[in-house]
């Protein structure tokens, strides 16, 4: 079985490859590597492992612990498709997608983020309006009329890490602890939602990444309208 194993090593040589041999020793098979953030001396890495059917997966932050100066920030299981070239395939396949664009990026993002679920949502154009679902993943939340009457993040200013525990969240957002970031696309009121059900919570420098991908996703758009 796959794991996604997000580790926070001191960011000086060698680091990674102590903590390969200790997760190799472990049992664990290592697929892919992506540095999420370096930041003040210290990286967050994002590891996918394969695990046999006869080792338990608490084994694998035993393991990463082991390791001097190594701290595990999340582990849980992932099924979603590797790909080292997802956000250039996004940009290249947004290029081709005509009028498209949102639902594209609507099925992609949670690819790129190894997140749950991504929605594009239109905020109402008065107040007292209710918004709408423009696009949204396979896994998205099913959004009903009565839960968008009241949408907390619309508009959107600014790329924004979101709260989702909110006391004004819909609880459709909220009861699975779900970890949320979001991004205007081209302009306020249309929101970008990226959704990762039980963490890890996602950093700046993801919420920079999905800034640059919807601002080009919103170039697009324009161009084909």
């Amino acid at each position: 079985m796959s794991y996604l194993l997000r580790v926070v090593v001191p960011d000086r040589p060698g680091m990674l490859g102590a903590l390969a041999t200790s997760l190799g020793a472990s049992g664990a098979d290592i697929v892919s590597i992506d540095v999420v953030q370096r930041l003040g001396g210290e990286a967050v890495d994002d590891i996918v492992v394969e695990l046999p059917p006869d080792r338990l997966p608490d084994g694998l932050i035993t393991a990463a612990r082991s390791v001097d100066g190594v701290s595990v920030e999340s582990l849980r299981p992932f099924s979603g498709t590797l790909d080292t070239h997802r956000e250039l395939a996004l940009v290249e396949a947004l290029a081709g997608s005509g009028p498209a664009v949102a639902q594209l990026l609507a099925e992609e993002l949670p690819r790129i983020f190894r997140a749950s679920w991504a929605m594009i949502v239109g905020c109402p154009p008065s107040p007292g309006g209710g918004s709408t679902v423009i696009a949204s993943s396979a896994a998205a939340p099913e959004i009903v009329e009565d839960q968008i009457e009241f949408f907390p993040w619309c508009p959107m200013a600014t790329p924004t890490l979101l709260d989702s525990e909110a006391d004004e969240v819909p609880t459709i957002f909220s009861s699975l602890g779900t970890e949320m970031m979001g991004a205007p696309m081209g302009e306020a009121c249309q929101v970008v939602l990226v959704g990762r059900a039980g963490g890890p919570a996602f950093l700046r420098s993801e919420l920079l990444r999905l800034a640059h991908l919807v601002g080009i996703a919103a170039t697009v758009a324009a161009i084909d309208a």
